[in-house]
């Protein structure tokens, strides 16, 4: 019994489900409409509810809908939307999809397999950098501008030394993945002939699995040994694979001798990776090491009016203020926020308003705890316990008392934040995350052997509960 090019377009939505987020499909993906497929011509029609939607599935979701529609259309399938661009008229246009993007046949992905010595040299290596990702919309704040001016000159002078290797870390969504994408598009850009890799912990150690599996790890590591430009993303995922860490280090060892450039990306600061050899370690920061932090307010509000101004919406100044207000300071999220304003104006065609954002926000991202510990209310605090003021915390001053405050300023942030430790250092007098760390590690063990000093910060906690209430 056949299926009715109806239900086969019901199965494509399907197998699109289970590939994208739930997010991503709500917004992009539901609200297409099946027309008709005319099997003479192989056409089909799909109706989407403005030209904005039909432009972001070309450039995003091209490749998905793709291998999805020859799955079960076949291969001639041919794609052609049928554009809203006036609902109150029902006015609309047939468009069929660009030459450039139609929906071909794809080559099969070699992603996953161990690289091998046929890759070594060849003249048309894919760089695995998403070309979205640049440096002309990655906006600049506070928290970026020196981790950003370092990667541009990187990209623009790769041949020199300095600052070989770069070690960018921060949190998850603070920028590093469109960081290194764009120093790696720009070095490609410049230099077309240089090979330039990007690529995720997680992929290469299935590569050097791939190539142990199949005898082929000489081939692996010759293959990464060409490479003039390797960027490595989320090393944090390596912690603790040693195989995978020994082979690197091979690689990272050629690759530094040869004036090759080595970027790497990860959300800590290589003090903080555990399990990692030290010989490793000592080599990740003998270039430079920067910090990505998550974005300021004002940063927050140019990016929001960045995305704003790239989706063609039209949302009021007050709330812009809010989400940046309330986001955590994630770009990711604040891309979230901003999907789910679109998602509604496509499918109802109100205007965004404060009450819309705030419940888009929450859906999007935690809401931010107006009661939540700032490292201030931390600090004021500890110095009423011990009844010091908050600048003789911050100053130099290595009298008892003080450090014994300072450090359990220091460890009561690190437990009631979620700010990285170089930053609790900056903020409580202008100390590296190594002190922060050691201070950590002091008042943990000091907690167990004194009883009296363990009732001091108990006292202390009590007082965060009672302001909370």
């Amino acid at each position: 019994m056949e299926t009715s090019p109806k239900k086969l377009w019901d199965k494509c939505l399907s197998l699109i489900k289970g590939n994208v987020t739930e997010q991503q499909y709500d917004t992009w993906f539901r609200p297409i409409v099946f027309e008709k497929f005319d099997p003479k011509t192989q056409t089909l029609l799909v109706k989407v509810p403005s030209p904005f939607v039909y432009e972001y599935l070309e450039q995003n979701f091209v490749d998905l809908l793709s291998k999805v529609l020859h799955h079960y259309y076949g291969e001639k399938v041919r794609l052609t939307y049928r554009i809203v661009t006036d609902n109150e008229h029902k006015i609309s246009q047939d468009i069929e999809a660009d030459p450039a993007n139609a929906v071909t046949p794809q080559p099969k992905t070699r992603a996953n397999e161990a690289p091998s010595l046929l890759d070594q040299h060849s003249a048309d290596l894919d760089s695995n950098l998403n070309a979205h990702l640049t440096f002309n919309n990655y906006i600049e704040g506070d928290s970026n501008k020196l981790p950003r001016s370092i990667g541009a000159s990187i990209a623009e002078h790769p041949n020199t030394t300095q600052f070989n290797p770069l070690f960018l870390y921060g949190p998850s969504g603070c920028g590093k993945t469109h960081l290194i994408s764009a120093i790696g598009n720009r070095t490609k850009q410049l230099y077309p002939q240089k090979r330039v890799l990007y690529i995720s912990a997680k992929l290469f150690q299935v590569q050097f699995t791939q190539a142990v599996i199949s005898n082929r790890t000489n081939d692996f590591i010759g293959f990464y040994q060409t490479i003039d430009m390797l960027i490595v993303d989320d090393i944090q995922e390596w912690m603790g694979k040693g195989k995978t860490l020994d082979t690197f280090f091979h690689i990272f060892n050629h690759l530094f001798k040869n004036g090759k450039r080595i970027i790497l990306a990860s959300d800590r600061p290589p003090v903080e990776l555990k399990d990692m050899p030290d010989r490793l370690l000592t080599r990740f920061s003998c270039g430079l090491i920067a910090e990505l932090e998550n974005p300021n307010k004002q940063l927050c509000v140019d990016i929001l009016k960045y995305l704003i101004r790239k989706n063609g919406l039209n949302i009021p100044e007050d709330v812009i203020y809010f989400i940046a207000e309330n986001a955590d300071g994630s770009v990711r999220d604040l891309q979230g926020v901003i999907n789910g304003l679109l998602a509604y104006s496509i499918t109802y065609g109100g205007d965004i308003n404060l009450k819309l954002a705030e419940r888009c926000i929450k859906r999007a991202v935690k809401m931010e705890d107006k009661h939540t510990l700032t490292i201030d209310d931390i600090v004021t605090s500890v110095c009423n316990h011990y009844e010091v003021s908050a600048t003789s915390i911050n100053s130099r001053s290595r009298k008892h008392e003080l450090v014994v405050a300072r450090q359990v300023s220091m460890y009561l942030a690190q437990k009631y934040t979620r700010i990285p430790t170089s930053r609790i250092g900056k903020m409580i007098g202008n100390r590296d995350h190594s002190t922060v760390i050691h201070s950590c590690t002091a008042v943990e063990n000091l907690l167990k052997a004194n009883h009296a000093f363990a009732e001091e910060v108990a006292s202390i906690e009590n007082s965060f509960k009672l302001k909370k209430a």
